[in-house]
Order: structure tokens, then sequence, then C-alpha cells
């Protein structure tokens, strides 16, 4: 498995690959699977995100949550990034390049639906997504639940203001059962699903049983979320081959975004003096988007064949092969930061 995962990111251009090309060859299956959904969520996309993060949340013990206190200085470098910095660097970003430098080479008239499709992206942090970032850096897995959670319950009430003031209207109509249903699909079921697991296994064979089962539910993880790639891209493959270059510029703030934003965040981690392996999912967290959250909301305020709605698949297109190397990056550089939190 070492060998297979050395080569992840091969893996992971292949299946993006697989998954456009089946998209576009097979259209009418993809639409099927697409519409086995509840309220936007595909359930699909639900089981194989149970899949990954359960191996993951087996090693959470809960009692130990209330450890995540020492790192208070990470939660606050994440919440800074998420709420405060994000949305704000993503509407400028999103206005210089798209409303200015790029706008000749855009439709007119779909130039501020793809701003507000970038808005929607960035006012919406990971959630789930994030343990196998978290756990592909070795992050504190705690702390992870914790931030991540605490995400999810800011969310519920900053989403819908924070759009409505950046996009500059007096309301906005939030897909709430979109939202909610997410967390509780991507979050709430595989936590108590993982707990459940985890306790009739101590209690029958121990932490060593424990240990096992989580080494063979290791490769499951990477399987599922390769498949998810594979179905995801399945489901924008006709709209990729069809708009290749407006996919290119709009990916360009994204691009910018994400590195700047984990760079930040890792930074200011080292300069608090944060654990690095805290501070290697808070630049994880800080980066990375609630996707589909943002397609969701974007289809229901702008419909589904918005720049908005595009926009917002262009953050799926990025994400999982950003993460990555941002996964990398971090791992690379941990002699370096560890070093400057000694000094």
């Amino acid at each position: 498995m070492a060998t297979f995962e050395r080569y992840l990111s091969v893996w992971v251009a292949l299946c993006i690959v697989a998954g456009i090309g089946l998209g576009y060859a097979l259209p009418g299956l993809f639409a099927a699977i697409a519409s086995v959904e509840v309220a936007k969520v595909n359930l699909f996309v639900a089981v194989l995100i149970w899949l990954m993060i359960i191996p993951m949340l087996l090693k959470i013990d809960l009692a130990a949550l209330g450890s995540v206190r020492q790192h208070w200085k990470g939660v606050g470098v994440t919440l800074f990034i998420n709420w405060a910095v994000k949305p704000f660097s993503m509407t400028l970003l999103g206005a210089f390049l798209l409303g200015y430098l790029f706008r000749p080479l855009l439709p007119e008239s779909d130039i501020s639906s793809y701003i507000a499709g970038l808005i929607l992206l960035a006012a919406a942090p990971c959630t789930a997504m994030v343990f196998v970032w978290s756990n592909l850096c070795d992050g504190d897995p705690t702390y992870t639940l914790s931030q991540v959670a605490l995400n999810d319950i800011i969310m519920v009430f900053a989403f819908a203001p924070l759009v409505a003031m950046l996009l500059g209207v007096a309301s906005i109509a939030v897909p709430w059962d979109t939202l909610l249903i997410s967390v509780a699909l991507y979050i709430v079921v595989p936590v108590i699903a993982a707990q459940f697991i985890r306790r009739a296994v101590l209690s029958a064979v121990g932490q060593p049983g424990l240990d096992r089962l989580l080494g063979r539910l290791g490769p499951t993880s990477l399987f599922a979320l390769l498949t998810t790639l594979v179905l995801l891209f399945g489901f924008q493959g006709e709209a990729i081959i069809a708009h290749p270059l407006v996919i290119a510029l709009i990916a360009v703030p994204i691009l910018i975004q994400v590195y700047c934003n984990a760079g930040l965040a890792y930074w200011l981690s080292r300069r608090f003096g944060v654990a690095w392996c805290v501070a290697a999912p808070s630049a994880l967290i800080g980066a990375s988007n609630f996707f589909e959250l943002a397609v969701a909301a974007a289809i229901s305020l702008f419909g589904l064949k918005s720049g908005a709605a595009l926009a917002t698949v262009v953050g799926v297109l990025v994400e999982v092969p950003v993460m990555l190397s941002v996964v990398s990056i971090v791992k690379r550089t941990r002699l370096w930061y560890e070093a400057g939190i000694r000094g």
C-alpha cells in the first residue's frame, strides 16, 4: 500500500481523465447517478465519503476532544482564515481577474455570475473531505474533528448574511435543506457510525484489534476517494469539454486563493507556536471548500446552466489535485516548521 500511496497523485490524475471521458461518452449514465439525491445531496457520493472518512474517524476517542483546548491558537488561525480572509480575498480576486484582467476572454453577460459563484465557494469552508487531507499528512484527528464541527455550526448562521453582503443583495435564499442534510450525511452519520464500531471493536478485541482493523480499512479510504473523483468529474464531463478556456480562467483565482490561504494559515501557525500536527490540517482546512454546498447554492440561486454554477464546479475540479499538493508541501516542510517552533 505504501507504493500505491506514493503514486497517489498519478492515480488521481488518471481518475480525473477517466471521469471526464466517461462523463462525456456516457452522459445518460452519469445523469441517472446524479439524480439519486436528497436536497441536491448525491447519495452515491455520500456513501463514498463515509467509506473515505469512517476509517479516519475510528482513530478518534470522543472523550479526548476536550484536549483540543490546548490547540486554541490553531483553532483561532483557521477561523480567521475561513471567515475573515477567504470570502473577502476571493471577492477581490474575482473582481480583478475575471472582472478586469480576463474580461476580454470571457462572455460579458456571465462575468458577474462567475464572480458570484466564486464567492459562494469561498464562503463555505471545507467539512468532510478535510478528514482525508488531515489523515494523509498525519494531522491531529481530534483537532480536525473539532474544527470541522465548529465550522459547521458557524456556517449555519454566517453563510447567508456573509454571501448576501458580498453579493450586494438584501437577502439570499440559502438551501437550508442542502446545508443541514449535507452536515448530517457527511459528518453526523459517519461520526456516530465510527464511534459505534470503535467501541464494539475495543470491547471485543481491544486496541490491537482496532489497529488491525485500521490497517485493513486504510486502502478502502483511498479507493473510495478515487471512485468519488470519477463520479464528480463524470457529472461535469460535458461542461468541462465544452468550456475549457472559461474553466481555466476561473481556476486562476481559486488556485491563487488556495495556496495563499494555506500558506498564510501555515505561517501564522508557525509564528504562534502551534504544533505541526495541528498546523498542517489548519492550513488544509483554511484553504479548502465545502464545494457540495457551494454548487447546490449556486444552482438554487442562479440556475443549473448559470455561470455561478459553472464557477463552483471549477472548485470541484481543482479541489483534490490542489489539496494533494498542499499535503505534499506541508509534509516536505515539516523540519523547517518545527525548527521555527523550537527557535
